[in-house]
């Protein structure tokens, strides 16, 4: 990554959020003046379609992805909601408020004195870890040649985990400080889930749950039944994740990603199937949470972590981290250089 690059990442950086700015702005404006429905949907499908057009702003990976699944998927499925009266955005938020609720991977709520007394600040300290985790994991990457498959999944898998940690607390701690608010957890001990419903609804990556299910599975489960509603669920969840890959790589979709939220979607539902018949026999949970561990870790190195391999993501994000810590040393020296300037001078 060029410092030319860099710049242009960050004045793209300047204008997508003046883009978004307004265009919430607008979407707030028009909830408020319509009642949900046709009328409001008309108003709000031209954002939502911009919102779909914001990742090709970007030139690297890390902003491509990160916009979209702020604005892309969750901010799309936000308005939509919105369209139809539900959901967390609200027209009668404060300005600042509806635009970091609809442009940001959070749910925010107003949380009394006595609840951030208690809160205990978790998000500086989450970012402490994953800045001394990633840059292990990328020097790693020095050895992928001598590793064998399962390994080199195992370090990808890390690498996500932890990446997506520093994001969201990032985000906690600049909503928390700035905005004086609080946001819902986004994971909740993912390690400790004891099946995949519980995997996916209440522990991995919450704000998708949180916007999936009154989007996409309470209307399908009122028609179809609550199978249905699952596996659309998880079908529609499958679809965004190869859209954003495609932000992200620039090749079309495998189908690979589609595929392994659809076996999951099926498998959880088949978990709600039985766990309806009272009597029937469960595993004990100290044999639930390896066993529901092992089938997401193993379909994953089977079905969804391939996909972004044959499409040279680790390549991209290797580069750009590379390149990053070659910006972060060529600043550091030049920092040095005007240190030793200004002491000589004086």
């Amino acid at each position: 990554m060029s410092t030319a690059l860099m710049d242009g990442e960050l004045g793209a950086l300047v204008k997508v959020s003046a883009v978004v700015w307004a265009v919430m702005s607008y979407a707030r404006l028009a909830a408020a003046r319509l009642r949900p429905g046709a009328p409001r949907l008309a108003a709000l499908l031209p954002v939502v379609v911009l919102l779909y057009t914001i990742p090709f702003a970007f030139s690297t990976t890390t902003f491509r992805g990160t916009s979209g699944f702020f604005l892309t998927w969750l901010g799309s499925f936000k308005l939509l909601l919105l369209a139809a009266g539900s959901g967390p955005l609200d027209p009668s938020l404060r300005l600042h408020q509806f635009v970091c609720s609809a442009s940001l991977p959070v749910k925010l709520r107003q949380s009394n004195s006595k609840e951030k007394s208690k809160a205990p600040a978790r998000g500086p300290a989450r970012i402490l870890l994953c800045g001394a985790v990633i840059p292990a994991i990328i020097y790693a990457y020095q050895f992928k040649n001598s590793m064998n498959r399962y390994q080199l999944l195992a370090l990808y898998t890390l690498h996500i985990y932890f990446s997506l940690d520093l994001l969201l607390a990032t985000v906690h701690t600049v909503i928390h400080n700035l905005l004086g608010m609080e946001m819902e957890p986004q994971v909740d001990h993912p390690y400790l889930a004891s099946s995949l419903r519980d995997f996916w609804g209440r522990r991995w990556n919450l704000m998708v749950p949180s916007i999936l299910r009154p989007s996409v599975f309470r209307p399908v489960r009122a028609r179809l039944g609550a199978a249905a509603g699952v596996l659309a669920t998880f079908l529609v969840s499958g679809l965004m994740h190869e859209l954003i890959f495609y932000y992200i790589m620039w090749t079309p979709p495998s189908g690979e990603v589609t595929a392994f939220f659809v076996l999951h979607g099926a498998c959880a539902a088949a978990e709600g199937w039985w766990a309806s018949h009272a009597g029937w026999w469960c595993p004990p949970r100290a044999a639930a949470v390896p066993l529901t561990l092992a089938f997401v870790a193993g379909t994953g190195f089977w079905m969804f972590l391939p996909a972004m391999v044959n499409g040279g993501l680790d390549e991209m994000v290797l580069q750009e981290c590379q390149g990053m810590v070659v910006l972060m040393e060529q600043a550091g020296r030049r920092l040095a250089g005007a240190t030793d300037l200004v002491s000589s001078t004086m």
